[in-house]
């Protein structure tokens, strides 16, 4: 009982030391689990919404809209649980000036169902739900009328709609007709779209780079009212993938499947087949134009055929009687009246040709008959021209058939290519992976800590140690005083540092997130194996450094131990040998000199562990200048160009008049940019889909005209690279890179994320699914964006067939035509806001797809999150920071005490000793930011390269101002961490420290 009531007393004398140990572990507890229980709960309320709104795992979609046959297709593929076939239209409608939107048909199969905020659900003809975006921007509200105008060119199939709607069997012989949606809209409701989470009342302007909405706003509405039967799309959900994490890997793996099931035999045969259905349809078109023209044609003839009959009859008639008269007159002045009277009876047999003269007499000596027999021939000569122009129209009508329908392409997404999907993933993902690095920096540090407040704990009870070790007490129930210390403060910090890191810390962050992303039924949860996990990290590593401390004193004999430990022996240091420094500093300042460098293990704890301190807030400062001049570098520096245009295939060469007229431009760039991906090739000969992969890249492939590859310098930075641990050490200079036909040239975005690198091979994909093994030529610095260069001689020899390679003629009339440059890169003249007025405006253009202002981005490049995050670590390393100081301040007095009672012996006022003991510490702070600085940079350089986000290259910048502002608060601790320490000092009494320890 005494031995425990003496470890009481012994702990609550040292209510100093559990403090530190238990706040070093609560911030490191905190960090380890804070941050990864945030991203967790975002991670599982967001799987649960979706698989609640049932979010498609697969969408397909086609160049051609998908038929019945297409959807049966599809159901029938091995993995498929449901399958939604989906009609949507694009309109427009006036709100401050031309707006679009998606008419999208809500689901009667339960796949992306919306979710509803206000209001009730759209049920009949003419009504819809709209977003909050919609309600925010419009200022309209439930009940509101709202008149659309269906888009001229709203459907990519009004073109080729007249197909039959078989299932590739030819069992109907309908026709399929592009969606159509009412125009006198009322909104009944306010929902959440579940492909797009992002939150219209939130601060971030984000999303603005990631984009990938091609309308306004979109609009739900019933299947009532809606006519067609072409689908735009096709949604489906896998089997068993509602089970798993919509984030974790096994997810990707599950749709992964599916989808290469679909890309297989499914995509190609469904491509040819529905290709063949609009030839088809085009043929019956023309086969039925043919067969209503000959029907004309024959009823024309038919008519010409009758009055050219009656009109022979009438000249037939006139032969007749003036051949009857004639014979009647040589009948007259015959032999005798019998013989007249005979041939006056019967009518004279004529020949053909006589009968024919007197055809052409008849009709000649009269007009009318001249006249009407014109009118005949020229009727007929009408109907032959007729005939012979519809033929030949046919004809080519028939020869251009195949020629005028492309073939159909095939688009088989998952969930990553939803832009507000892979926003929030790559969000939530860069920020657990700064959860998982900087943890080690304060478990390191709680370590140092831990060891050298322990250390000096059982240095201050050697002799107790040893007098119970002389009584018979085990060493191990000796030690057990001093590690169930530390394990209780390790336990009340742990848990402390649980309920912030599953309840305070996630609490932050979601209201951070919240404020960027909609996220229906958010809660907080604890997850016990991790936070136990967190705390036996933290507990192992402190009992380790106890463990050390107590074994070093206990290996000594108890007669060891009851003796005072001997004073460390004098020595002289480095700055003593300097003697015109040595002999100009004063006493004081030699003593501060020798204290320093003569206790080593005292040097190494303090300098490391502000140095620590100090790096981890410099790391924060220096994500936090990353990220803040990502959109300048990207959108001033590299980028040249201050414009980029894209327009759909057909509309190219009117986007490119529409700028020209505009006479804005001053030099551009005609370009084909093309959204395809870029993974890393595997082992073989890199066959299309054969190749094996680590990793894939979305990326904007951008195919250059050959006549123009040395203007591609002025419109963007080409500039080298080579991965290197501070991110930017493997930069070149600027215009020694030059793109040629003998491979791409990568971003560094998407190299640094797939381990690219100059000749690597790689495997491209283009827009149109076609894939290639392509060799990489450089890798270019790039930060946003994923942009892929290739030459037009390249881009032809890649994408070709196989067999285009080896016979010429084997080309088909699609693949042998050039390339269409769908894209400008321009620069402009005006100011920043004239040119991003001048993109606003040219979107509202028909033949303009997209058009993107360099200076609107810059300048609207935000990523708010991290800077929360950034914000959270510095507080924390600030927080760490002040309980080191506080712990290495309070241990050198503990250390010291019966040096601070003797120079108040010798008459050293308090203020004197405040500076004789406070001047060493701060010194001990200097050397540790002077160390921290450039190890923050470090730090900073390999956790911006280590988050490897989609789209997006950290390349190091800390601003002197970062520095400035670490050191800074470093010393500001240090000075707070004295107003603690003074009061200590001032309470040392010289009588009691000074007794003898013997």
């Amino acid at each position: 009982m005494a031995f425990v009531k003496d470890m009481l007393r012994m702990w609550a004398h040292s209510w100093k030391r559990f403090i530190s140990i238990a706040m070093i572990t609560l911030l490191g507890v905190a960090v380890l689990t804070g941050i990864y229980a945030g991203c967790r709960d975002a991670f599982r309320s967001t799987d649960r919404f979706f698989d609640a709104q049932g979010l498609h795992d697969v969408q397909v979609l086609s160049t051609a809209g998908l038929s019945n046959g297409d959807i049966a297709a599809l159901r029938k593929v091995n993995g498929v649980a449901k399958v939604q076939a989906e009609r949507s239209q694009e309109v427009t409608f006036d709100l401050d000036g031309r707006k679009s939107a998606t008419m999208q048909e809500i689901g009667t199969n339960g796949i992306d169902q919306p979710y509803l905020q206000e209001g009730r659900m759209p049920k009949k003809a003419g009504e819809i739900a709209v977003t909050r975006k919609f309600i925010r921007d419009s200022g309209k509200h439930i009940g509101s009328r709202l008149t659309v105008t269906p888009e001229s060119a709203s459907s990519d199939t009004s073109d080729t709609s007249d197909t039959n709607g078989a299932d590739g069997t030819n069992e109907t012989n309908g026709t399929d007709e592009a969606p159509s949606f009412p125009t006198k809209l009322t909104i009944v409701g306010v929902v959440l779209d579940p492909q797009n989470l992002s939150n219209p009342d939130g601060y971030s302007a984000m999303t603005s780079f990631r984009s990938t909405a091609t309308t306004d706003y979109t609009f739900f509405a019933p299947s009532d009212g809606v006519t067609g039967t072409l689908c735009t799309s096709a949604t489906l959900l896998v089997k068993g993938a509602a089970a798993e994490s919509t984030f974790d890997e096994s997810y990707e793996n599950t749709v992964k499947q599916v989808t290469d099931r679909i890309d297989g035999t499914v995509k190609t045969d469904r491509q040819k087949a529905r290709r063949q259905e609009l030839l088809d349809a085009g043929n019956r078109k023309i086969a039925d134009a043919r067969a209503e023209a000959d029907k004309k044609f024959a009823d024309a003839q038919s008519q010409i055929d009758a009055n050219r009959q009656q009109f022979n009859q009438q000249v037939d008639q006139i032969v007749s009687m003036q051949a009857g008269a004639a014979a009647a007159g040589a009948a007259a002045n015959g032999a005798n009246a019998g013989a007249a009277a005979a041939a006056g009876a019967t009518t004279p047999q004529l020949d053909e040709t006589t009968r024919e003269t007197m055809r052409e007499t008849i009709i000649a000596a009269s007009p009318e008959l001249t006249q009407a027999k014109q009118q005949l021939d020229q009727a007929q000569s009408q109907l032959n021209e007729q005939k012979a122009s519809t033929e030949q129209t046919l004809k080519t009508k028939e020869n251009e058939l195949k020629t005028s329908i492309p073939q159909v392409r095939w688009y088989v997404q998952d969930r990553q290519s939803l832009g507000g999907f892979s926003a929030l993933k790559s969000d939530l993902d860069s920020i657990q992976s700064l959860g998982n690095a900087f943890p080690i920096v304060f478990l390191l540090v709680a370590v140092m800590m831990s060891l050298t407040a322990m250390a000096r704990m059982v240095e201050e009870d050697r002799s107790l140690i040893g007098t119970y070790v002389g009584l018979g007490y085990g060493r191990l129930a000796v030690a057990s005083r001093y590690l169930l210390f530390a394990l209780l403060a390790c336990l009340i910090g742990g848990g402390l540092g649980l309920i912030a890191g599953f309840l305070g810390i996630p609490a932050f962050l979601l209201v951070v997130l919240q404020g960027m992303y909609v996220m229906p039924g958010l809660r907080l949860e604890y997850d016990w194996l991790y936070g136990s996990l967190g705390i036996a990290l933290f507990v192992v590593g402190v009992l380790a450094a106890t463990i050390y401390a107590c074994v070093q004193e206990m290996r000594q004999t108890p007669a060891s131990l009851l003796r005072p430990k001997a004073p460390r022996a004098g020595s002289r240091i480095l700055l003593e040998r300097i003697r015109p420094v040595w002999n100009r500093i004063g006493f004081l300042g030699k003593v501060t000199a020798r204290n320093i460098f003569r206790f080593k293990s005292r040097l190494i704890m303090t300098v490391g562990g502000v140095a620590g301190c100090t790096a981890l807030i410099v790391c924060g400062l220096a994500i936090n200048d990353t990220v803040a001049d990502l959109g300048i570098k990207q959108y001033r520096d590299i980028y040249q160009y201050d414009l980029m245009v894209v327009s759909d295939d057909s509309d190219a060469s009117a986007m490119r008049t529409k700028v020209a007229s505009d006479g804005r431009v001053t030099s551009s760039l005609d370009v084909r940019i093309e959204s395809g991906d870029l993974a890393i090739s595997g082992s073989g000969d890199g066959d299309s889909g054969k190749a094996g992969s680590s990793g894939s890249e979305s990326i904007q492939l951008v195919a250059v005209p050959e006549k123009h590859l040395s203007d591609l310098g002025e419109m963007v930075t080409l500039q080298p690279v080579s991965s290197g641990i501070l991110g930017t050490s493997g930069v070149g200079k600027t215009g020694s890179l030059k793109l040629d036909d003998d491979g791409v040239i990568v971003a560094q975005s998407a190299a640094s994320a797939l381990g690219v690198k100059a000749g690597s091979k790689v495997r491209l994909t283009n827009g149109d699914g076609v894939q290639a093994t392509a060799k990489v030529s450089a890798v270019n610095r790039n930060l946003i964006g994923s942009d892929v260069y290739v030459s037009e001689t390249y881009y032809a020899k890649l994408f070709d067939s196989k067999d285009a390679k080896n016979t010429k003629n084997s080309k088909s009339s699609e693949d042998s035509e050039a390339l269409t440059w769908n894209a400008m890169l321009a620069k402009l003249s005006g100011s920043d806001t004239s040119q991003t007025d001048y993109a606003e405006s040219l979107e509202e253009d028909s033949s303009v797809m997209k058009a993107v202002s360099c200076a609107h981005m810059a300048d609207s490049f935000k990523f708010d999150l991290m800077g929360a995050v950034v914000a959270l670590i510095v507080a924390l390393a600030g927080g760490l920071a002040l309980v080191v100081l506080f712990t290495l301040a309070n241990t050198n007095v503990s250390e010291r005490v019966r040096e601070m009672a003797t120079l108040k012996v010798l008459g050293f006022f308090d203020r004197e000793v405040h500076h004789y003991v406070n001047r060493e510490m701060m010194i001990l702070t200097v050397m540790g930011v002077i160390l921290g600085l450039p190890l923050g940079r470090l730090v900073g350089g390999m956790l911006t390269m280590a988050l490897n986000m989609p789209s997006l290259y950290f390349e190091v910048e800390v601003k002197p101002l970062s520095y400035v502002i670490a050191a800074v608060a470093t010393m500001a601790f240090a000075l707070l961490v004295q107003l603690f320490v003074n009061p200590v000092l001032d309470r040392i009494d010289p009588i009691s420290s000074l007794k003898s320890v013997e």
